[in-house]
């Protein structure tokens, strides 16, 4: 039986020079994949060392020395976090989440179930270097509303979620010879418990001419902060975002899963329910030109 780990190395560089400080888990996250749930202690429980309070879920926040990554300590088992993104988004996702964040609902409504602005650029940024007609691979792609190329191009995506696809995704079968232009990777790593083992998860998937479009939220925490900055004390809360990137963090990941930075992309975003900024980096294996 896979049990719940805490992480004692980077999840990036595999470096092990870590700052700490403690964090709490917010409490849908812990509900929904540790069965989890806030309490009350009262002064009726009569207890002489616990103040009276709210008890949520401890945590620890860490940043790397080496790469600067910050990150949470709790690495989900599989089966964790399948628990946490079935049915995501849908209606008892959605439904559940309202309880215990008042007004998400209205938002998932207004600002996810629709193909975000920002997704033209990451296209027009991508389009010089691809087919016209380029054969794509989402890994992570949700229902592929937000998939580059949809409509224009054969899309196939891969989730863990069980979401209906939107109109012009097919479901890719896990197996199928690795015969994609763009293999695409967006919005995924920031979730998962061991990113390196995605990444060379996806190295089966690629042929020669493959390229690999890797994008994570550039964070508010990261981007507010200059390098070499203690971020541990800043993050007091962690929600479905378990892995925050820099710069470097990106870089020496992909170095260690054999893969090539070609380019990078740093895009603002705002699509109502959130505004930022995301990182995209465009990969190919080491060995390719």
């Amino acid at each position: 039986m896979k049990v719940l780990q805490l992480a004692d190395a980077c999840i990036c560089c595999g470096g092990r020079d870590l700052a700490s400080s403690p964090a709490v888990l917010m409490p849908f996250v812990a509900s929904r994949a540790l069965g989890q749930a806030p309490l009350e202690i009262t002064a009726d429980w009569g207890l002489r060392d616990l103040r009276p309070g709210m008890a949520y879920t401890l945590c620890h926040s860490l940043q790397c020395g080496d790469c600067g990554a910050p990150f949470l300590d709790l690495r989900f088992t599989p089966a964790q976090m399948a628990a946490l993104y079935e049915g995501y988004r849908g209606p008892a996702y959605t439904q559940q989440r309202d309880r215990f964040e008042p007004g998400y609902a209205a938002t998932v409504a207004r600002d996810y179930t629709r193909r975000h602005t920002y997704i033209a650029e990451v296209e027009a940024w991508l389009a010089p270097r691809l087919p016209a007609r380029p054969r794509v691979l989402d890994w992570g792609g949700g229902d592929g509303s937000n998939t580059p190329f949809l409509g224009r191009a054969r899309v196939r995506v891969h989730d863990i979620s069980g979401a209906a696809l939107a109109e012009g995704a097919e479901r890719a079968a896990l197996h199928a010879a690795p015969d994609h232009d763009l293999l695409v990777c967006m919005q995924v790593l920031e979730h998962v418990a061991d990113p390196l083992a995605v990444l060379q998860e996806l190295l089966p998937l690629m042929a020669p001419h493959t390229l690999l479009y890797l994008e994570v939220p550039h964070e508010a925490l990261v981007r507010q902060h200059p390098p070499g900055t203690d971020l541990a004390p800043h993050k007091r809360h962690w929600h479905e975002h378990v892995n925050f990137f820099t710069p470097a963090a990106l870089h020496r990941l992909a170095a260690r899963a054999g893969l090539r930075v070609a380019d990078t992309l740093f895009l603002p975003i705002d699509n109502g329910a959130r505004q930022g900024e995301v990182m995209g980096m465009l990969l190919t294996k080491e060995n390719q030109p």
